[in-house]
């Protein structure tokens, strides 16, 4: 049986980022509920309504609560459900513009671990210093890559 942490003091928390959906992908997620509404519309105009709200209102939550986080405490990265500590890290590097998406396309090694989110164009790429380790670098997306980049070199620092 697994037993989660305890979640980490304010304090040691160096930086977290949710990387929620754009609002055009919230807006368009929305597009659901009228259409749910019309279907219970032959049955009674008020469960339409309160269906139709329903449906988008929890459509919206789980695009949001679901939606990864990028975080760097305890002296470890976390990005979505994935862990590693900044000791088995090498130097971060923020990428933004072309160099994301080519860091996103043509030099993607297939060893890497990556997690990429629509809508989010800069990524960091981290290579692994763990010998045993399968994978050889992290590249995940980020709204702030230097802030990213900061905080696990400020956490490789301690």
């Amino acid at each position: 049986m697994h037993i989660a942490a305890p979640a980490a003091p304010v304090s040691d928390v160096r930086y977290r980022e949710r990387l929620s959906p754009s609002l055009w992908t919230l807006l368009s997620s929305a597009v659901v509920a009228p259409m749910v509404a019309l279907v219970f519309v032959p049955l009674d105009p008020t469960i339409a309504l309160a269906a139709g709200i329903a449906v988008g209102a929890v459509l919206i939550c789980l695009l949001v609560f679901a939606s990864p986080v990028v975080e760097v405490r305890g002296g470890e990265l976390r990005v979505g459900r994935a862990h590693i500590p900044v000791d088995q890290l090498g130097t971060a590097e923020p990428l933004w513009a072309d160099e994301a998406r080519a860091a996103r396309g043509p030099q993607l090694s297939a060893k890497a671990w990556h997690m990429f989110c629509g809508g989010i164009d800069p990524v960091v790429r981290v290579p692994v210093l763990d010998p045993g380790d399968p994978v050889t670098e992290w590249v995940f997306a980020t709204r702030t890559p230097d802030r990213v980049v900061a905080a696990i070199t400020r956490a490789q620092s301690r």
